[in-house]
């Protein structure tokens, strides 16, 4: 109970003024409008897709041949109702005013389109999980990757939402990869396009921009950023949309820990290996090792003597 109840004489003000400023700031309102993408619905539609992407490691365990169709029928029923209703209020949202659409149908189609493509995720999937056991030593088996991993899990979220930014649907895909950076500190934008056998390791602080280009059979350490150099921007001086402006990653390469590649025109050319803390803004050829000198280090010790310097 608080101490003096007169203070809640402040609280009709106080509300009054938080109103007031709905209508000065209406860019960060949605007030009067059809139902925003539920947050708590999309991270249940992921829970759903974890279930049959990989069966028997999640919610539902103890399937076997012989109940796993009836658990895959409810499932993708249930789906198909979940995303439905959360891509209409999306494309709803994302539509310009008045437009004429019949949302409902249009998000069951892409709910579908989107459903059919399940076995394909699957099998891109099962080649990241390879990647992962060929690619790190500490790992004793495959259910210990899709058991721990937290680069397998933003892969496969990315993955996801990567299918439904291919169709065009708005908001949700953002949502998605956004809930795996909250989880893994890893992110992963939906419009980036990665090959197969891709492998994150250890993950935390990875950052891949919307554009960029990934190829196969990609390694990459913890803290790497594909970012952008610059933003374009129009006579206006308003940033350009659209433009390419992130890396191209070919394939097998190896990108350590804490390096930055940056730049829309910048290529890392095949089999090239980029070293740790590595800042890159131009393209490198096949079968490059690009890496810092070796630093020196000032070693003291508890008298405070100064060590004469060390070369790693």
């Amino acid at each position: 109970m608080a101490s003096n109840p007169s203070l809640k004489e402040a609280l009709p003000e106080i509300t009054d003024a938080i109103v007031e400023s709905y209508m000065m700031c209406q860019r960060i309102n949605h007030l009067g409008h059809f139902p925003l993408p539920s947050r708590e619905a999309i991270v249940d539609i992921l829970a759903d897709l974890m279930d049959l992407l990989y069966p028997g490691y999640h919610r539902r365990q103890n399937l076997h041949m012989g109940n796993v169709v009836y658990h895959v029928g409810d499932l993708v029923d249930g789906l198909h109702d979940k995303l439905t209703q959360q891509i209409a209020r999306a494309l709803r949202h994302e539509s310009q005013q008045g437009q004429e659409c019949d949302f409902e149908a249009l998000a069951q189609q892409k709910a579908i389109e989107f459903l059919r493509k399940i076995p394909d995720l699957r099998f891109l999937l099962e080649e990241d999980v390879l990647a992962a056991y060929a690619g790190d030593p500490a790992a004793k088996s495959y259910h210990e990757i899709v058991f721990c991993y937290p680069g397998l899990e933003a892969i496969t979220i990315y993955r996801i939402a990567h299918e439904l930014h291919q169709l065009s649907v708005p908001l949700i895909p953002r949502i998605m990869t956004e809930y795996a950076h909250s989880k893994t500190g890893i992110d992963i934008h939906p419009g980036a396009r990665i090959g197969h056998s891709f492998f994150i390791d250890h993950g935390t602080g990875v950052v891949i921009g919307e554009t960029c280009i990934i190829g196969n059979h990609v390694k990459i350490y913890q803290g790497v950023t594909l970012g952008a150099l610059s933003f374009p921007r129009d006579a206006d001086g308003k940033i350009i949309r659209g433009k390419k402006r992130h890396p191209t990653i070919e394939d097998e390469v190896v990108i350590y820990a804490n390096a930055t590649i940056l730049g829309g025109d910048t290529v890392i050319g095949h089999h090239s290996v980029i070293g740790s803390n590595v800042w890159l803004t131009h393209s490198v050829p096949p079968h490059t090792v690009v890496q810092l000198e070796k630093p020196s280090l000032r070693i003291r010790r508890p008298d405070d003597e100064l060590v004469p310097n060390y070369q790693i």
